[in-house]
C-alpha cells in the first residue's frame, strides 16, 4: 500500500465508522470523534447502539441514508470479512481497517473486488494534523 492511497482516501469527505462505541476509551469512539473533528461527514454503524454523542447510529452499512465514500473498520477480523462482503454488494470501494480488525481473507477479498484496502495504519495517526 502506498502513502498515495492514504492521502487519496483521506480526500474523501463522507465516511462510515463500523464498530463505533460509546466507551470513550475504545478506538471505535476515538476514530469516530476524530474524523468528525477533522471535518469529515461521518456515519456511525453499530447494531447494538441507536445513538452516539447525540448522533444517530445505524445497524449496518445498507441501513445508511447514502453510501459513504470510505469505510473505517474497528471490529474483530471475522466481522471485517462480512463488512467487506457488504461493501462489495453496495459498491463501496475504499476500506480502512484499523490495526487488529484486518484478516488476510478480508484484505484478499477486498482487493480481488477492486476495493482500496488500507491496513497496518491507524486512521488516528494519519488524521491528527487535520484536527483543529
Amino acid at each position: 500500500m502506498m502513502p498515495g492511497d492514504i492521502n487519496e482516501l483521506l480526500s474523501h469527505k463522507v465516511w462510515a465508522v463500523i464498530g463505533v462505541s460509546n466507551d470513550q476509551a475504545k478506538y471505535g469512539y476515538k476514530v469516530y470523534i476524530q474524523l468528525k473533528k477533522a471535518g469529515y461527514s461521518v456515519y456511525a454503524v453499530n447494531p447494538k447502539l441507536t445513538t452516539i454523542d447525540g448522533d444517530p447510529c445505524y445497524p449496518s452499512l445498507s441501513a445508511l441514508p447514502t453510501n459513504p465514500d470510505a469505510v473505517s473498520v474497528v471490529v474483530p477480523p471475522k466481522v471485517t470479512e462480512q463488512v467487506i462482503k457488504d461493501c462489495i454488494e453496495l459498491g463501496i470501494n475504499k476500506v480502512w481497517m484499523q490495526p487488529g480488525s484486518e484478516s488476510a481473507e478480508a484484505i484478499r477479498n477486498g482487493e480481488e473486488h477492486g476495493i482500496t484496502v488500507i491496513h497496518d495504519q491507524c486512521v488516528l495517526i494519519q488524521t491528527r494534523d487535520k484536527v483543529n
